[in-house]
């Protein structure tokens, strides 16, 4: 190999490696900037609020029963004018009250036959405190003679939720950017912007009492809930 050969061949072989290191450097500076850029800490926010219910909603179940169709009838026919009496005295208006459904049974034992009549009305208001005044005097109606049957409860209900819903998303995001500010301040970095966000379902339950059952839907206070899920890129 002549010298002006091995001087090209040095030549070629400095240059690539000079490439390869350069290319080397760029990857490795990319791979940390990417790296960097992905940084982020995803947190939970919670916003919870005390409402109170705007619906009330009362189905009363009863019956009256006799071995005579006409006589049972007639006692039902008593006792539903006992009950509009019954909410007339608490000032409801008479539209108030809406019938729901009645029905017929009968039951043979040993040759004798007893008739029951049933019958559901329906009370819906949103004065609450009137609501709450007239469940508290319910067994006014069964000292008239009314035999309230189970499931007769009043049932409340908060319907105001979409007017609520924006405070409460920015609260609960407020709520997990102060999380998130506190993972970077232990971390050691700054809080950036939103990456990504998952609203919950917004959550109505009862203020007071159980999750379920007796205290959720026979209690005008409420709780409402939602969780937001954030992620926050890191700087």
């Amino acid at each position: 190999m002549n010298g002006s050969t091995t001087a090209r061949w040095f030549g070629t072989a400095a240059i690539a490696s000079i490439g390869m290191i350069a290319g080397g450097y760029l990857l490795g500076d990319g791979l940390l900037r990417a790296k960097e850029a992905d940084r982020s800490v995803t947190v939970r926010g919670l916003a919870e609020r005390d409402v109170t219910a705007d619906l009330a909603t009362w189905t009363i179940s009863y019956s009256a029963s006799s071995g005579n169709l006409p006589t049972a009838q007639a006692k039902m026919r008593r006792d539903t004018e006992t009950i509009r009496a019954f909410f007339a005295e608490l000032d409801f208006p008479e539209d108030a009250l809406q019938p729901t459904g009645a029905n017929v049974s009968s039951y043979t034992n040993r040759g004798v036959t007893t008739y029951t009549v049933r019958q559901r009305i329906a009370l819906r208001t949103r004065d609450i405190a009137l609501a709450q005044k007239a469940v508290a005097k319910q067994f006014d109606l069964v000292s008239r003679g009314v035999l309230l049957e189970e499931g007769s409860g009043m049932s409340y209900t908060f319907t105001k939720l979409n007017e609520i819903k924006p405070d409460m998303v920015a609260e609960a995001t407020r709520d997990a950017r102060a999380s998130a500010q506190q993972f970077a301040q232990d971390s050691g970095a700054r809080v950036g912007a939103i990456k990504s966000a998952t609203q919950g379902y917004f959550s109505i339950e009862a203020r007071d009492g159980s999750g379920a059952g007796w205290g959720q839907a026979d209690s005008p206070f409420k709780k409402v809930r939602v969780v937001t899920t954030v992620n926050f890129s890191l700087d």
